[in-house]
C-alpha cells in the first residue's frame, strides 16, 4: 500500500487539480448516474474520488450521507479545503479500498476509475468482495474504467480496459450470483490538454442474498 499511496500523494502535490488529466469541472455523466439511483438520505460511498467534484455536486442537490474514499490523503485534503465548512458533514476515509472495511451499508457505490488500476486478479478479487459487503441489497455499484479503445496507462501506471460486458463477466466470476448489470453508457472525456479518452460506465444492482 505504501507504495501506490506515495505514488498517489505525490501526484496530487505536483500538479494543479486542474492539470490532472482525469480533471472534470463538472462531473456530468457520474452525476446522472447517481441522481438516477441516490434517493434522499441514502447512503453514497465515492471510491478512489481523489479530488473530484462530485461530492460538491451531490451537495448542492441536498444530499447529506456521503462517504468519500481515496488512498490520497493529499487529494482527500484538496477537497476538504475546497469545501470548507460544507464539508463538514461528509466522511472522509483515507484507505485501500482493497482492504477497508466498511462501517456502515451504502445505496450507492461510486468509482470512476479505480478498477481499472487493479491488474492483479487478487486486487480484483479483493475488491469485490468489499464491493459486496458494503452495499446494501438493491444497492447499486457505478464504476466507470477506461473502454477497450482507452488509454493502456494513466498516470504512469498500467490499467486493465473493459468493456460492459467484459467487466460484468470479470464481476460474476469473481462474486458469482451478487450483481446484475442494469445500465451501461460510453463516455468521452476530454483532458485538461484537450486529448480524448474513451471510459465505459456500467451500473450493478446488489441481489438480495
Amino acid at each position: 500500500m505504501a507504495g501506490r499511496q506515495d505514488h498517489w500523494n505525490s501526484v496530487y502535490r505536483g500538479r494543479s487539480e486542474e492539470e490532472l488529466t482525469w480533471f472534470e469541472e463538472t462531473p456530468s455523466t457520474s452525476l446522472k448516474l447517481v441522481r438516477l439511483y441516490l434517493k434522499p438520505g441514502d447512503n453514497l460511498i465515492d471510491i478512489g474520488a481523489g479530488a473530484s467534484r462530485l461530492v460538491d455536486a451531490l451537495l448542492d442537490d441536498g444530499f447529506t450521507s456521503l462517504s468519500v474514499l481515496d488512498l490520497s490523503g493529499s487529494a482527500l485534503d484538496l477537497s476538504r479545503e475546497r469545501l470548507g465548512t460544507r464539508g463538514d458533514s461528509v466522511e472522509w476515509i483515507e484507505a485501500d479500498v482493497t482492504s477497508w472495511r466498511p462501517r456502515r451499508a451504502y445505496a450507492v457505490w461510486h468509482d470512476r476509475a479505480v478498477f481499472h488500476f487493479l491488474t492483479q486478479g487478487d486486487e480484483r478479487q479483493a475488491y469485490a468482495n468489499v464491493m459486496a459487503e458494503a452495499l446494501q441489497p438493491a444497492g447499486v455499484a457505478i464504476i466507470a474504467t477506461f473502454a477497450d479503445d482507452g488509454p493502456e496507462k494513466c498516470s504512469g501506471l498500467p490499467v486493465v480496459r473493459y468493456t460492459s460486458e467484459g467487466l460484468a463477466q470479470v464481476l460474476n466470476s469473481l462474486v458469482p450470483g451478487k450483481f446484475e448489470m442494469i445500465n451501461s453508457r460510453r463516455h468521452v472525456h476530454i483532458t485538461p490538454k484537450g486529448n480524448r479518452q474513451s471510459f465505459q460506465y456500467s451500473v450493478f444492482r446488489r441481489k438480495h442474498p
